[in-house]
């Protein structure tokens, strides 16, 4: 099932599955093809869906700059679309923060929480790593397609196969980002400031980070894990897309979680 949600700003998103209700939500310059290794995974328990930010795919593309809630408001209307009163939310890295905003001020829609690769943002947030400030500051004098494979190889641990590289790379290059959407999609993330409402998240939540993320400190999982109150960490084996390189492991542990307070 796809559809368009009929909001001003225009929402692309898809369901595929039986089951409770699972709004996967991604990050800083991924679409909805972001959860491939995972969708497949959960939609034999679980009705999965998934969409474009704003910004990106086939989904409206603003002016910018975005904030958190603002994209957090394009959840809802993804739910209302596809007429779902309660899901269970699962956001990664900037999405990550969205879903604490959905879960912050919009309680009475969520069941359960789960948070990958993110931060609760503001000043006592661990920073983004040196190798990715490093890494940033270099990539404008590449090639854009070797800037490009950097930043994904950056994504993932040392370890990945080069064929979950390739896999990404196929998917960024023959579905680009409008440079606005990006941008303004960045400013979301960097304006984020959750750290002073993450106490307010009453959703049972697992917060999953990846041992050797690169981009977003595995410190932040352990911060947001004291902010929230019924919440639980795991650290796993993998990058920033640990779910990339160990896609039945992470849907296993999301799933054993969801299924818990069935």
């Amino acid at each position: 099932m796809t559809g368009v949600t009929d909001t001003e700003v225009p929402i692309a998103w898809e369901a595929e599955g039986r089951g409770p209700a699972v709004l996967l939500v991604q990050g800083l310059g991924y679409g909805r093809w972001g959860w491939e290794p995972l969708v497949s995974l959960l939609s034999d328990r679980f009705r999965v869906i998934t969409f474009d930010n704003r910004g990106i795919g086939a989904s409206g593309v603003p002016p910018g700059p975005y904030t958190a809630s603002q994209m957090a408001e394009d959840c809802l209307s993804v739910l209302d679309a596809a007429e779902v009163e309660r899901a269970h939310v699962v956001g990664t890295s900037l999405g990550g923060m969205i879903a604490q905003e959905v879960a912050i001020d919009h309680d009475e829609r969520v069941r359960r929480l789960v948070l990958l690769s993110t931060t609760p943002g503001g000043p006592g947030a661990h920073p983004m790593p040196q190798v990715t400030v490093e890494l940033l500051g270099a990539v404008a004098a590449m090639a854009p397609e070797v800037a490009l494979r950097r930043l994904v190889e950056n994504a993932l641990s040392d370890t990945a196969p080069t064929s979950v590289v390739d896999r990404i790379m196929h998917h960024r290059t023959s579905i680009p980002q409008d440079p606005s959407g990006w941008q303004a999609q960045a400013a979301a993330g960097m304006g984020y400031d959750g750290a002073g409402r993450a106490v307010q998240i009453e959703a049972p939540t697992l917060i999953i980070h990846g041992q050797d993320d690169n981009v977003v400190d595995a410190r932040n999982a352990e911060l947001l894990g004291e902010l929230v109150q019924r919440s639980r960490v795991e650290v796993v084996p993998g990058g920033h897309l640990f779910f990339w390189e160990h896609p039945e492991t992470t849907a296993a542990i999301i799933a054993s979680f969801l299924e818990e307070g069935a």
